[in-house]
């Protein structure tokens, strides 16, 4: 996927770009639903290691992986967090990289969120500009909301722990380079709850009865 870099292991910004650009189509074509993500998270640690980054554990909570870089003896530790499941939706869209696989389809980003994630990788492992540990978070099974769960699990936060951590969606229709943040609650969340009726039976063509 690297295959020239400018100057030892840094990339230019247009070759980071163009990198970027092709991994988040190699997902795209490849989605894997949650806890599914095996394809995933074996072309994730590729990247990483071709980063140079050794410090990776697989496998938590499933199929996400956590990978550490440390630079200096102090500092605080952060997280980053990108998710990497898709939804189950057939894509029609017939562009030159759509999803290959029938029934499945990255139609809420997650593609782009790990692109972006591998993206951050590289620059971090190649410059560094940090003191302290940082954490990079690939999360399965966001869509139906479990698979953050399953990484606190098997020690996500405790055994694997951080200070703060950050994570981003994204949003089409922002005007390109910009981006929106605001404390709290951001964007939707889904909820489950049950209801229960009590009435009379009937149907639903004659509500008036």
């Amino acid at each position: 996927m690297i295959e020239e870099r400018s100057k030892g292991n840094e990339l230019t910004p247009a070759e980071l770009a163009d990198s970027m650009r092709d991994w988040r189509r190699h997902l795209h074509r490849n989605p894997e639903f949650g806890f599914d993500e095996e394809e995933t998270a074996r072309f994730v640690v590729d990247r990483l290691r071709e980063f140079g980054i050794e410090d990776i554990e697989t496998g938590i909570g499933g199929t996400g992986i956590v990978a550490t870089l440390r630079s200096g003896d102090r500092g605080r530790t952060i997280a980053l967090r990108a998710d990497m499941d898709c939804l189950r939706i057939h894509e029609t869209t017939n562009l030159p990289y759509t999803s290959s696989k029938p029934g499945l389809m990255h139609a809420c980003g997650h593609d782009g969120h790990t692109a972006i994630m591998l993206g951050t990788a590289a620059v971090l492992a190649s410059e560094g500009g940090f003191e302290g540990t940082v954490r990079l978070i690939f999360q399965p099974a966001e869509e139906w909301g479990q698979g953050m769960k399953a990484m606190i699990r098997d020690g996500l936060g405790s055994r694997l722990a951080f200070d703060e951590i950050y994570g981003l969606h994204n949003k089409p229709g922002l005007p390109v380079g910009s981006f929106e943040i605001r404390p709290g609650p951001f964007m939707g969340a889904e909820d489950g709850f049950k209801i229960v009726v009590r009435g009379s039976g009937g149907h639903a063509s004659r509500p008036q009865d």
